[in-house]
């Protein structure tokens, strides 16, 4: 398959005109540096996560996963170094939002809702 991106985590591999695989490595990653040490199964944790939340909300949002089920993975990507760590998708035209959750408020979130109970607004 032809490796179309490599990121920090991912790496995302052309499967025809209409799909992608996105395999997620154990890479590890801090002020966008990737570090020298991977950690085990970070990966299949990411991709869990993922997976997780694009199963909790497909009734009210459309997404791009056709499945995680390694046996209905193409013959390149049904390997056991792809099992848990790998999506099946379609291509979609990508919409660049980006959201991070945490266990806690820093920053400029934590400064308003001090202020008057409410993060960023």
């Amino acid at each position: 398959m032809k490796k179309i991106s490599s990121g920090k985590v991912r790496e995302i591999y052309e499967v025809d005109n209409d799909s992608l695989m996105l395999v997620v490595s154990d890479r590890i990653s801090a002020f966008d540096v990737i570090l020298p040490n991977p950690v085990p199964d970070k990966g299949k944790v990411l991709n869990k996560i993922s997976e997780f939340w694009f199963d909790y909300t497909k009734d009210f949002v459309k997404n791009h996963v056709i499945s995680t089920n390694t046996n209905e993975f193409p013959e390149e990507f049904k390997g056991p170094e792809f099992e848990g760590r790998s999506m099946f998708v379609k291509k979609l035209k990508m919409l660049p939002i980006e959201c991070i959750v945490r266990g806690y408020i820093t920053g400029s979130g934590w400064k308003s809702y001090k202020e008057n109970g409410t993060v960023c607004g």
